[in-house]
C-alpha cells in the first residue's frame, strides 16, 4: 500500500498509460494537477475532452483537424501534386518543422504487417489511389522498417501503372553520427544512396 488517496491512484494510473511516462513521472505529474489551481486542472481536462471530440481525420489526406479539411489540404499555396505518404498523423509534423515540404500529405494509419493481421483492406490505401492523377509524384516516407519497407514497395506496385512520380526517402547516416556505431543496413543504404560531392 502507498498511501495515497484512491483519486490520486487512479490519476497516476492513468498517467502511466502514456508512452514514456513511468510510476515516478506520472506521480510528478499528479502532484502538480493537485497544487495547480483548479481551473487550471479544468482547462487541462477540457482540452482533453475537447481534443477527443473536436479533433478528427481530414477527409482527403487522413490527418488531423477540427474541421472537414485540415490546415495542409485547404492551402492552396501548397503543392498538391506532391503527395508525402506517411504512416500516422505524428508524421506529418516532423517534415512540417522543417519548413522546406511544401507538397501535401496522405496518412496511411499504419504499415502492412501480416504477422498482426493488417492487410491492404486496412490501409487508407484506396483514397490515395482517388486522389493520384497523371504527372503526380507520390513520397513514400514509410519508416526503415520491414513493415515499412515491405508497405512501400506494396504501393509502389499497385502504382507503378498510374503514370505517376513514385519516389521514396532517401536514407543514410544521421547528422552527427559516428561510423563505428552506425548499423550495418544504415552504412549498406547510405553507400547504395551516395550523391556526387
Amino acid at each position: 500500500m502507498n498511501g495515497f488517496p484512491k483519486s490520486v491512484e487512479n490519476l497516476i494510473s492513468e498517467f502511466t498509460k502514456f508512452p514514456g511516462i513511468g510510476k515516478k513521472t506520472a506521480q510528478r505529474l499528479a502532484f502538480h494537477i493537485l497544487s495547480s489551481a483548479t481551473e487550471e486542472a479544468a482547462r487541462l481536462a477540457s482540452s482533453i475532452v475537447d481534443v477527443k471530440t473536436l479533433v478528427e481525420a481530414c477527409t482527403v489526406c487522413g490527418g488531423i483537424s477540427d474541421e472537414d479539411l485540415c490546415k495542409i489540404c485547404k492551402n492552396n499555396k501548397r503543392d498538391h501534386s506532391v503527395i508525402c505518404v506517411v504512416e500516422r498523423p505524428e508524421d506529418i509534423f516532423a517534415f512540417e518543422r522543417t519548413n522546406s515540404f511544401m507538397g501535401v500529405y496522405h496518412v496511411l494509419d499504419g504499415l502492412l504487417s501480416p504477422l498482426d493481421g493488417i492487410g491492404p483492406e486496412k490501409l487508407n490505401i484506396q483514397t490515395l489511389n482517388n486522389r493520384l492523377e497523371t504527372g503526380m509524384e507520390i513520397i513514400l516516407a514509410t519508416s526503415a522498417s520491414l513493415e515499412g519497407d515491405a508497405t512501400a514497395l506494396y504501393l509502389q506496385k499497385i502504382f507503378q501503372d498510374k503514370k505517376v512520380k513514385i519516389t521514396r526517402l532517401a536514407r543514410g547516416l544521421p547528422v552527427g553520427g559516428e561510423l563505428e556505431y552506425t548499423d550495418e543496413a544504415t552504412l549498406l543504404r547510405a553507400l547504395e544512396g551516395r550523391t556526387t560531392f
